[in-house]
């Protein structure tokens, strides 16, 4: 992100741990370069056939990043029905990079979001971890970024990442998608590759390693630089295919260009980006995606969620607090109206949308049954936990837990899951 994200509090939610854990947006450069075709050299656009990147239109998993930790689990499912019910598959949050103590990840921090992927198979959780603490405000000096991503590269911080592996793994979280040192290719944070492209590479390589060591993870790691050029060419930084499984982009309406078609078209856009992709044979993704420096723009929302439906997109991640957001942001209702008309309804990848809420719109029967659906949108939250709806078990607590919502969201699953709170309700 190029601002500052609020950092992660300490935990105001009471979980249940048991599981057994050892403790323990910068202004790009005006240099610009010829696009590139392949990882270590730039060629002029058509110099190389390109490989097949663009897929028919479809559904793809999505969510949004609407705030720290404490807030986010309530707020999925408030714009969930805000969507008509659309099933946001993908939780997207972010570890702190103040110290290495917020490398290793809070437990119950882990836990939450860990809990909140169990409860439905579907689901994507996605980590953003730092490579280096302190990460944001980052260190400037460049030279001390060397050294530091040299010390990691020979493995001075292996303990952070493996203690972090084995807290997923343990409150199973192990299918996590990882997105370490994301917008490398920039300057905001300290876990940056300019500095040292060498040194950052065999970095990411030394953290991929070590996470994977760890027996039951299922870990994806998502190469997630800013779109453009910024302050190195993000293919410079790409550590190699075998410990990448998600090429990424950050991208957001600013310089340089003024128009979608300006992004896809720029020296390592979003062209750029799924072409190198798909010459790998892997999925792209847009962990963070949102509005900036041109106010309300709708046309922006509308070309990215198409972009991301007819590509090979894991999972899209909108950015939603001002200036970048549709929801939570009362700036932009012109974008806001056109992301709820394409998006209202969706139950994301694999699933058909509900009746009388296609994804553009227009009414739509689903091909068979869907369990999510709904006949109406669901009415506004009583004031009293009384009026959950009584499918919901016998064992969710009389009093909701402090921060969570007093009605059973509608969104939320119908059955309590496995390993949820349900002995610290409030008296």
């Amino acid at each position: 992100m190029r601002i500052g994200r609020p950092a992660l509090a300490a935990s105001t939610l009471l979980l249940l741990i048991t599981a057994g854990v050892s403790t323990g947006g910068p202004l790009p450069t005006a240099d610009r370069l010829p696009a590139l075709s392949s990882d270590s050299a730039a060629h002029p656009r058509g110099a190389a056939p390109k490989p097949p990147a663009q897929r028919a239109s479809h559904e793809v998993p999505f969510g949004a990043f609407v705030g720290s930790w404490d807030t986010y689990i309530p707020q999925i499912a408030q714009l969930a029905t805000w969507l008509n019910g659309a099933n946001l598959q993908v939780g997207h949050t972010y570890l702190a990079g103040n110290s290495w103590n917020d490398v290793e990840g809070d437990t119950k921090v882990l836990a939450l979001w860990s809990q909140w992927r169990q409860a439905d198979p579907s689901r994507i959780l996605v980590l953003n971890v730092p490579m280096l603490a302190p990460n944001e405000p980052p260190v400037q000096d460049g030279g001390q970024v060397s050294t530091m991503l040299k010390q990691g590269a020979r493995g001075a911080y292996d303990q952070h990442f493996l203690k972090l592996a084995r807290k997923l793994v343990a409150l199973g979280g192990g299918d996590t998608v990882l997105v370490p040192g994301w917008e490398m290719n920039g300057t905001t944070y300290t876990g940056r590759c300019e500095p040292d492209p060498a040194a950052w590479k065999a970095y990411w390589r030394r953290i991929v390693g070590v996470m994977r060591s760890v027996p039951g993870q299922r870990f994806r790691f998502d190469f997630d630089p800013n779109r453009g050029l910024d302050a190195i060419a993000w293919t410079k930084c790409y550590p190699g295919d075998d410990v990448v499984d998600i090429i990424g982009m950050d991208t957001y309406d600013q310089q340089p260009g003024n128009t979608f078609d300006d992004y896809v078209r720029e020296p390592y856009g979003l062209e750029d980006q799924v072409e190198f992709a798909a010459k790998r044979g892997k999925p792209v993704s847009y962990p963070e995606w949102g509005l900036w420096r041109h106010g309300d723009n709708p046309e922006f929302v509308r070309r990215m969620v198409e972009w991301t439906r007819t590509h090979d997109t894991a999972y899209q991640t909108v950015t939603d607090y001002c200036p970048h957001g549709v929801w939570e942001c009362r700036s932009n209702p012109r974008s806001s109206a056109v992301y709820r008309s394409l998006l209202a309804g969706s139950n994301g990848a694999g699933e058909p949308p509900c009746p009388g809420h296609g994804t553009d719109g227009r009414p739509v029967r689903p091909v068979r049954p869907n369990p999510r659906c709904t006949a109406a949108t669901p009415a506004a939250p009583s004031p009293s936990p009384s009026a959950a709806p009584s499918a919901v078990p016998s064992t969710v607590p009389a009093v909701p837990l402090p921060g969570w919502p007093s009605v059973w969201p509608p969104a939320w699953p119908s059955v309590w899951p496995t390993g949820w709170p349900v002995s610290a309700a409030r008296n």
